[in-house]
């Protein structure tokens, strides 16, 4: 089931998702009833990030960036513990952080988020056009 769950997380597109869901649905539906119940409820918000450009999709599944970001921080802060006061707390944070940014990843596909964040609609990782609806109505 868990591979499953990948497949449908990792599809190439929105169509090829719901497909991989409706068969895990119906493959496990009698076995796991309550599970199946909850992923049925949750379908959309599961597969939301379908709506968003297809570049970002690597990034919006990432599980936690913010742990590994801060892992460097979290080294060397328990390493120095109550070495010095809370102004060289922050500063020692600030340089540690400042160094570790140059080995981050960028953001696949950073020039459309302008066009997410003006609320330009996207469908399976494509940017949608949107249709005069009165055109030539005479």
């Amino acid at each position: 089931m868990k591979s499953e769950l990948g497949q449908i997380w990792l599809s190439g597109g929105l169509d090829s998702a719901n497909k991989t869901f409706d068969g895990m649905l119906a493959k496990y539906s009698d076995k796991y009833p309550v599970a199946m119940k909850k992923l049925t409820k949750c379908r959309e918000e599961l597969l939301a990030f379908y709506d968003f450009p297809a570049a970002h999709w690597a990034s919006i599944r990432t599980t936690d960036p913010i742990k590994s970001a801060f892992a460097t921080v979290r080294l060397r802060s328990k390493r120095a513990k109550d070495c010095g006061s809370r102004a060289t707390t922050l500063a020692m944070v600030f340089k540690l952080l400042q160094s570790a940014q140059k080995n981050w990843n960028r953001l696949k596909g950073f020039e459309l988020l302008t066009l997410v964040v003006n609320n330009l609609p996207f469908k399976n990782g494509e940017q949608v056009e949107k249709e005069a609806s009165d055109r030539n109505v005479a």
